[in-house]
């Protein structure tokens, strides 16, 4: 056996044990969906934060879970769970939550950016429609969103950006992809996605990192989600 095995093979062990807790299992189905913050987490669980917390230590100590701070309510962090192994998808993810939907909406902030290349992702991967929208729309698509959905061949349509309606998400799924989003709609969505802003950044490589993340989570999400008959 090469060293590469006998890594994986150590990996894979570390997994399983971390994932010998029903209340671990929980944890990681509730974050294959959705990231969410400890507190949401413990809400969703009905468990003690000292003992939430262990729980989180014990995931993150084998790298199954990462945290990123809100860009939105700094004192917030929202927990992810890593997804750089398929190997680890499979073994890790419930295949329950199945939903039926008539459209996703995805929503940031400003609707010029992440929203768009979300949505762009999603119609390549599912046949369930999806459109985009924005907690306080901006004037227009940012320029590297464009030229990033155009770098990855991506249908994005140069359209003004447009605000959530108080109708979407009665037969919708609202995804956030910005944390400030998701904080300002306060349980309105039915998923969030901590997707960091490109646009402070500006350039190719930050629009492209937000293309790579929201393109594999679409395809992630996308066999759990099918169409509403009509």
């Amino acid at each position: 056996m090469n060293t590469e095995q006998t890594a994986m093979l150590q990996r894979r062990a570390s997994v399983h044990a971390a994932l010998a807790d029903v209340t671990r299992l929980r944890i990681v189905d509730l974050l294959a969906v959705s990231d969410r913050s400890a507190g949401e987490l413990g809400a969703s669980l009905g468990i003690a934060s000292n003992l939430l917390a262990h729980h989180l230590r014990a995931l993150e100590s084998a790298d199954l879970v990462t945290r990123r701070r809100s860009e939105g309510d700094a004192r917030r962090s929202y927990l992810s769970l890593n997804a750089h192994d398929e190997w680890l998808l499979r073994e890790t993810a419930g295949n329950d939550g199945a939903v039926r939907a008539s459209r996703v909406v995805f929503v940031c902030t400003a609707n010029t950016a992440r929203s768009h290349l979300a949505a762009a992702a999603w119609r390549r991967v599912s046949p369930v429609p999806a459109s985009s929208a924005g907690t306080h729309p901006g004037d227009r698509i940012h320029d590297g969103a464009i030229a990033a959905a155009q770098r990855h061949g991506l249908r994005l349509p140069d359209v003004a950006p447009v605000a959530l309606g108080p109708d979407d998400g009665a037969h919708d799924l609202v995804v956030t992809v910005c944390d400030r989003a998701h904080e300002d709609l306060d349980g309105r969505d039915w998923a969030h996605w901590s997707v960091p802003d490109p646009v402070p950044h500006g350039g190719a490589a930050a629009f492209d990192a937000v293309y790579e993340e929201v393109a594999a989570r679409a395809a992630r999400l996308a066999g759990r989600v099918s169409a509403t008959a009509s």
